[in-house]
């Protein structure tokens, strides 16, 4: 049997062919710019938010020898009776007795560490609290390492002038002024957000947040930085989790039937890409709780108490971090960092 040989096409068929191949080459590359670009105007926001994870997880790990060297300190700090002073998942609860600060001022000042505090001072909340919290932080808070205050109020030509000691700064924040207290406390995690991303981060390693209702009376120092840390709340720390005031309405995004602790949304901190999830988290939920005709029995500190809940803080500051001086039981508190300061919540607060 014999085969006929493949016939070879002429030149012209096969400049021909060349053309078609090349065409079609060409309109594939086409669709695909088309369909990538198509895709990228439907994907939902919430893979934006996962790419954003995914760069904030690459910073991470930049400073993740960094926050080894800071944590090492940790291995001095040392239990004291009568109090917790580790969790179940063995991060620190601090408390007076169960550190060197010395070798934390050390370990922050060889690491450079920055602090940014936020704290909101909206209506007559400035008038009422804002120098002393200001001056009295001035004598106590994270001496030695650099902060500025970032203040958020509706009245800038009314903030205090106060002495800085050198490497501190104050900068100030016009924001609006919201008719109910409760939305200007739930509304300050998207301006403290907001703050995180267009300045903070490019400036600071830590971001403390602060309510401005409070005076420091002692040492507020570097022993209290960490990557995540949230505060025990004065009045819960020694009640059963039966009584803790977690939202119970299971329409809210901050709805609980259990927890670790009861946290006091007064203080929370971290370093700045974990405090812009929590108060990004906090936001979303607030913001769908409306949208449902919904609102936290506690407002932010609710959805606080949720985000801590499952997202575990790496660091818990004891009650001495914010006390209030009312309570007759004292026999755990050594010494007073903060307390707060009166409140006249019938004159300050409106809504």
């Amino acid at each position: 049997m014999s085969y006929k040989p493949f016939l070879q096409p002429p030149n012209s068929t096969k400049t021909i062919l060349s053309s078609c191949s090349l065409f079609i080459v060409i309109l594939s590359c086409i669709s695909c710019f088309a369909m990538a670009f198509s895709i990228l105007l439907i994907v939902p926001s919430h893979w934006y938010r996962y790419v954003d994870d995914t760069w904030v997880k690459i910073k991470t790990q930049e400073v993740e020898s960094f926050t080894a060297h800071i944590n090492a300190v940790d291995k001095n700090i040392k239990a004291r009776p009568l109090v917790q002073t580790f969790t179940s998942w063995k991060a620190p609860v601090i408390w007076e007795g169960m550190f060197d600060f010395n070798l934390f001022d050390q370990r922050h000042a060889e690491e450079n560490s920055s602090v940014a505090l936020t704290v909101f001072a909206v209506g007559r909340y400035l008038d009422a609290y804002l120098k002393t919290f200001l001056t009295s932080a001035e004598q106590h808070f994270m001496l030695g390492l650099p902060v500025t205050y970032y203040v958020f109020t509706d009245s800038p030509e009314k903030v205090p002038n106060i002495i800085l000691a050198s490497q501190r700064n104050i900068k100030v924040i016009q924001v609006q002024k919201h008719a109910r207290w409760q939305d200007i406390s739930m509304m300050r995690m998207r301006t403290i957000s907001e703050t995180i991303e267009s300045e903070i981060r490019h400036k600071f390693r830590y971001v403390f947040c602060f309510d401005v209702d409070q005076e420091f009376k002692g040492r507020f120092g570097s022993e209290a930085l960490g990557d995540s840390v949230a505060l025990l709340h004065a009045h819960y720390y020694k009640l059963p989790k039966a009584q803790f005031t977690y939202d119970r309405n299971p329409k809210s995004k901050a709805f609980m039937e259990t927890g670790d602790f009861y946290y006091h949304a007064a203080i929370f901190g971290g370093l700045w890409h974990n405090v812009k999830h929590l108060v990004d988290a906090c936001y979303l939920g607030i913001i769908e709780d409306k949208l449902n005709n919904v609102e936290a029995l506690w407002h932010d500190e609710s959805h606080l108490n949720k985000y801590f809940w499952i997202h575990k803080p790496s660091r818990l500051l004891s009650p001495e971090y914010c006390w209030d001086q009312s309570i007759w039981d004292k026999q755990d508190i050594l010494v007073t960092r903060l307390v707060w300061a009166p409140k006249y919540y019938d004159t300050l607060r409106s809504g």
